[in-house]
């Protein structure tokens, strides 16, 4: 059980998510938290024993790609409406969810006249229920993606807000506890989601908000205390990151000097990087840090590779490899071998990853397998440690100062563990790729800096393009590398926006690339948000 799922044992007001493959899903999840409510997503399919082994106060039923008339559209297992009915269990079905409960309870779903994607106006009709009574006849801008719609309701169900289209947009059954919003109340666009979320869970369920990181933090010690055993070793993976290192700190905490920290250059780091992060682990954490140069041993493996997805499983097994050579030194020394390896993994790495079971993504695509989750090698001897995967980024940060992590690791922008590989499109072994866009990087990130910027981005970082352009550089024809900028602002990465830099910060930093970089004279910038995009390149 990880420290999440323990945690609600602290709590009675559990909020489980039902997974039907939204990309909205793990967004529900991280509003609910926000509100100190614990909350947790599982797969949509799971069987109606796990359901009521977490035994939730609200099941919330999200949405999906999904029409509730396909052959093989997800759904409840037998016997949930009882159950819920039964423990007096607050349900909210949300898009395909709501239609679910719709056609499950005997109501019509129906293909749309009209479908409704994106922002659609609202009415509220109904006082005392899922809306606040100053919300009736009020109109609200929300989020819509629905292609089928509800056209009959089922018996005891009424009406609580209608779409400008006259569609149904909100229902309920009081005496049930059943509800069902047909947008989706979790993303900013709904403007006044939060409110209707924060209302139903406090005002109509009784939520209380109890759950705490600190929670977490106390729950978390205990399972890897029980794991590790009183004699057992840990190696951890220390990347210089915020993850790996509250991931580190924490361990540390519970088994103390039995953590060993290994800090793998891969030949694929930022600028002055492994210099910048063995300073500040010894200087600021006060961890005993090994450190392995496996420049050579990653960039042979990596030689001639350009699909993106055959990088990150590379470097995934690489590490692996080194990390098991490890332990077998470390048991000549110790005169045991280590047995666990932890990992900095967080939920979003999980999510786009894989559908590993129980982790609410089966009706959904994989994105791409990060190195630390999807790119790990099935016949792995180290048992993975992985206390932050069902934490989302700020929520790490926020256990890091509960921690006393310094500040100046917790706001570091994230770094892929795959490193610059993911940031040179094509071969890394190619030409000087590496050395260029390590410079380039450098510049653009230092600028930031010096501009004040830095803690108001997300992440930034530079991109080593495939391409050689023509420009024109003292005089002379150049036919030299492109390069493109990328910044983001993000609460949890699962969701970003492009920064919005001034135009005189652009120009200042292309003119130092362009004038400092031998070998570039083309600067691009990426103001793609995701989606449709991810963060990276690759």
């Amino acid at each position: 059980m990880d420290g999440l799922a323990a945690a609600q044992h602290c709590s009675s007001n559990l909020v489980l998510i039902l997974d039907y493959g939204s990309q909205y899903t793990h967004l529900i999840t991280r509003r609910i938290r926000q509100l100190s409510v614990l909350s947790l997503c599982i797969s949509g399919t799971s069987t109606l024993q796990v359901i009521a082994e977490h035994r939730p106060r609200v099941v919330i039923l999200s949405g999906g790609p999904h029409s509730v008339h396909a052959a093989d559209a997800p759904s409840f297992p037998s016997g949930f409406l009882q159950y819920v009915e039964e423990n007096e269990v607050f349900v909210l079905g949300i898009c395909y969810g709501m239609q679910l409960l719709v056609q499950k309870l005997g109501g019509q779903v129906r293909v749309g006249e009209e479908q409704e994607y994106g922002k659609m106006e609202i009415t509220v009709e109904k006082e005392g229920g899922i809306f606040r009574s100053e919300d009736v006849g009020e109109s609200q801008v929300v989020w819509m993606s629905h292609g089928d719609e509800a056209a009959r309701l089922p018996d005891g169900f009424s009406v609580a807000a209608s779409s400008r289209q006259g569609s149904v947009a909100a229902v309920e059954n009081r005496e049930r506890r059943l509800y069902g919003l047909q947008y989706h109340p979790e993303v900013t666009h709904s403007t006044k989601g939060m409110d209707t979320l924060r209302h139903f869970l406090f005002d109509v369920c009784g939520v209380a908000a109890d759950w705490k990181m600190q929670d977490v933090l106390e729950e978390e010690i205990k399972i890897i205390k029980k794991s590790v055993g009183p004699d057992g070793h840990v190696i951890c993976a220390l990347s210089g990151g915020v993850d790996s290192t509250v991931a580190a700190t924490l361990v540390h905490k519970a088994i103390g000097d039995r953590l060993h920290c290994v800090f793998v250059d891969n030949g694929l780091l930022r600028y002055k990087e492994r210099e910048r992060v063995m300073s500040t682990f010894e200087s600021d954490l006060h961890l005993p840090v090994t450190c392995i140069d496996a420049t050579d041993r990653f960039l042979s493996k990596l030689k001639g590779v350009k699909d993106p997805e055959c990088k990150r499983k590379i470097i995934g097994k690489e590490f692996i490899c080194i990390f098991d050579d490890f332990a077998q030194e470390m048991e000549g020394k110790l005169g045991r071998r280590p047995e666990f390896l932890v990992q900095g993994t967080l939920y979003p790495d999980v999510i786009e990853s894989c559908p590993p079971p129980g982790s609410g993504r089966t009706h959904s695509h994989t994105i791409k397998s990060h190195h630390n989750v999807g790119g790990l090698p099935k016949d792995m001897k180290l048992k993975l440690i992985e206390p932050l995967k069902l934490l989302f980024k700020d929520e790490v940060r926020l256990l890091g100062r509960i921690l006393n992590v310094p500040e100046s690791f917790l706001k570091r922008h994230p770094f892929p563990g795959p490193g610059l590989a993911v940031r040179v499109l094509g071969d890394v072994t190619e030409g000087n790729a590496l050395d260029i866009l390590r410079q380039v990087d450098e510049i653009f990130i230092q600028s930031i800096k010096d501009a004040g910027l830095y803690d108001s981005i997300w992440q930034a970082f530079a991109v080593f393009l495939p391409v050689q352009t023509v420009g024109v550089q003292g005089d002379k024809r150049t036919h030299s590398h492109a390069v493109a900028l990328r910044a983001v602002t993000s609460e949890d990465g699962m969701t970003a926006d492009w920064f919005y830099f001034d135009h005189k910060f652009l120009q200042d930093v292309v003119r130092k690339i362009c004038n400092s970089v031998r070998g570039v004279n083309r600067v691009c910038l990426d103001i793609t948000s995701k989606p449709p995009a991810t963060v990276e390149w690759e």
